[in-house]
């Protein structure tokens, strides 16, 4: 299962170099800019970087938002209207970084992991922000934009937004991005919840355990990518940076919060899905028991049966001798013999219920 769209440098590449890809129409990137003030608002696509530099030189709040992968090209020009450093743009293009947040002359670069369903299979995009005094640059590789309803809020009249400034947008950025965790592991939650129940309820097949060690997987994927941003908000906090304002720290330290509380989630499931794993195996055993005892209660009653037919099955027969079978030669011999294994047999059954065996 692939979770990453990565891009690597051929070994030996020197640090900050950017790939360069063909630039088709149909690869290149959508460019929206969105630049707002209490009073002011407008949102438009962009046919390339270049025109938004009006814009820069308001006294606005603006936001340029990249969709789609991301051309060396269009990196460069990007890079050199703002001052990007190259590094920073190598880690741009070079998809499946570990989230981290990397302070620079007047910009605060931070890498972050969203995780979506994409046809079932749970995918890790890689959402690359850059926060400049009055201007925020986002990133995102993906097929589907996952600030729309960002852009909506934005778009209402809400005069706490848009008195903000660009740090505001910046934690509102980071949190959307942090809480798209909560309905990956409710998704998690009730697929637990479901397997539980058929390990409870029903026959265990050997899908069930396919099902579990998935499960599994992905939530070691989640922590592995989720973890690091808990470290990201942690040191926003710890780290004064002077783009970021006194009065934005609340809402920080509420995104850290929701980080904890995800990681507890992810950590819960794993613990479940590992327990599961002892139930199904308890499950199989159990079954097996069950089979084996079956088992073990017919040959256990055969076992005296076989006897006597095996006794009367040997024939011995002589008119003078005394230790011949004198059944063989008895008028109910047949109806004896069946009224002996008759007997023991439910002699057997009712032991054995006494006992609780059967």
């Amino acid at each position: 299962m692939a979770y990453f769209d990565k891009t690597y440098h051929p070994p030996g590449t020197p640090p900050g170099t950017l790939t360069e890809h063909e630039d088709t129409s149909a690869n290149k990137p959508t460019i929206r800019l969105i630049d707002y003030t209490s009073s002011e608002f407008v949102d438009i696509q962009l046919t390339n970087a270049d025109e938004c530099r009006p814009y820069l030189e308001k006294e606005s709040v603006t936001w340029i938002h990249l969709q789609g992968k991301t051309q060396a090209g269009t990196m460069k020009n990007i890079g050199s209207m703002f001052g990007l450093h190259s590094l920073a743009m190598e880690d741009v293009l070079n998809k499946g970084q570990r989230p981290k947040v990397q302070e620079y002359e007047e910009l605060l670069f931070i890498i972050m992991s969203i995780p979506v369903y994409v046809n079932g299979t749970m995918t890790i995009e890689q959402v690359s922000l850059f926060l400049g005094e009055n201007y925020v640059i986002s990133f995102h590789p993906g097929n589907n934009d996952p600030f729309e309803l960002l852009r909506t809020r934005l778009r209402k009249q809400n005069g706490f937004f848009r008195n903000q400034k660009a740090d505001y947008l910046l934690y509102c950025i980071v949190d959307l991005v942090v809480d798209q965790g909560y309905p990956i592991l409710e998704g998690f939650g009730e697929t637990i919840e479901s397997i539980e129940n058929k390990l409870l309820t029903s026959t265990v097949k050997q899908d069930t355990l396919a099902d579990i060690h998935h499960i599994r997987r992905d939530l070691l994927v989640l922590r592995r990518n989720l973890w690091p941003q808990r470290e990201i908000m942690n040191s926003l906090l710890r780290d004064k940076n002077p783009l970021l304002k006194e009065s934005t720290f609340v809402y920080l330290r509420d995104c850290y919060d929701h980080t904890i509380q995800i990681m507890e989630l992810i950590e819960n499931y794993r613990e479940m899905a590992t327990s599961m794993i002892d139930v199904y195996l308890s499950s199989v055993s159990h079954r097996l028991n069950e089979i084996m005892r079956v088992l073990t209660m017919i040959a256990t009653i055969f076992i005296p049966l076989t006897f006597v037919v095996g006794l009367y099955g040997m024939n011995f027969s002589h008119p003078d001798s005394p230790w011949a079978m004198p059944e063989l030669h008895w008028y109910y011999g047949y109806p004896m013999a069946w009224g002996i294994m008759i007997t023991m047999v439910v002699g057997m059954i009712v032991y054995f219920k006494r006992k609780g065996w059967f």
